[in-house]
């Protein structure tokens, strides 16, 4: 009896054995995944990418005010809490027209090392600008100052690129009346992130605007530096600013002079000229020059006789 033989292997062998549907299926859903996770990672960067150029790299919660309006109170009890009242509540009502925010810390508040306390400005921002972390504008305001006209608007009046740029005063001196260093002819109101005025001595740091960003805390943190501190500059923070102003470009590159009664304009005691001297309808009486202790120029003295003034104004 025979029995059949097995069948024969071929003796060319394919080189690599198909493979069962059973393993393609997973292969393919693999890839298929492998490719759309890919296309949705580029498309979320093309979305990115849009959104920094065209949306800004952040949004603004609703409701956050524009502008932070902050003024260091005396810490050391040298004026009456009357008059701390007085210039609180005017700050508040002026705020409150616009939807703007106030920030009154104290010069105690601040670890000085011994320095003047006109230096507690520079601290003091630096604490609104963490605070108030999507407010645009911040306005230091000094304590011995009242706000006259209510109407006007620092983002509109003051700020808004095309009014700052028929406002800046361009090739100033910074330190009048011959300085070297003076103030860039070109530059456009949209860079700018830091205005203030000058009386007939110099800067008036009594009233200045800075625009919030990484500049803006550069910009203090500078100013701010110990080393400056200890130089002993007779204006303290004042002549620190001028040297800074005028021997840092990076600074004066983003800085503009706008004509002094805009937003500073001094009364009776301050160094200024005529063009520098309040008038009705301006913006802010500075009492620059006053003194608490002496009656004869006392900022409580000077501020009474617009106390009643700026409340009948903003009444109207």
């Amino acid at each position: 009896m025979h029995l059949a033989l097995p069948t024969r292997k071929s003796s060319n062998p394919p080189l690599y054995a198909a493979r069962s549907s059973r393993l393609q299926f997973p292969m393919i859903r693999r890839s298929r995944a492998k490719t759309i996770l890919i296309g949705v990672c580029a498309f979320s960067a093309f979305l990115f990418l849009l959104s920094q150029i065209f949306g800004g790299a952040e949004s603004i919660p609703p409701g956050t005010p524009p502008v932070v309006l902050v003024t260091v109170l005396d810490g050391e009890a040298l004026y009456s809490k009357e008059y701390i009242q007085d210039i609180k509540e005017n700050r508040i009502e002026y705020a409150k027209k616009h939807g703007y925010a106030t920030f009154f810390p104290t010069e105690n508040d601040y670890e000085l090392s011994g320095s003047p306390v006109s230096w507690s400005k520079i601290p003091a921002l630096r604490h609104a600008l963490t605070k108030f972390p999507h407010s645009t504008y911040f306005w230091f305001l000094h304590q011995n100052a009242l706000i006259m006209n209510p109407f006007i608007k620092v983002e509109t009046d003051i700020m808004d690129p095309k009014v700052l740029e028929s406002n800046m005063i361009k090739d100033q001196s910074i330190v009048p009346p011959d300085s070297v260093i003076k103030t860039f002819a070109h530059l456009k109101g949209s860079v700018i992130d830091f205005v203030l005025t000058q009386d007939k001595d110099g800067l008036a740091p009594g009233s200045f605007i800075i625009r919030r960003g990484d500049w803006a805390k550069f910009f203090l943190d500078s100013w701010f530096d110990p080393l400056y501190r200890s130089y002993n500059f007779q204006k303290a923070d004042t002549h620190a600013l001028e040297h800074i102003v005028q021997w840092h470009p990076t600074i004066l590159s983003k800085l503009a002079l706008i004509p002094q009664r805009i937003m500073n304009a001094y009364g009776e005691e301050g160094s200024a000229d005529e063009s520098g001297r309040y008038k009705a309808g301006d913006f802010v009486i500075r009492f620059a020059g006053c003194e608490p202790a002496k009656a004869s120029t006392s900022c409580e003295a000077e501020a009474a006789l617009y106390s009643k003034q700026w409340r009948t104004i903003f009444n109207a």
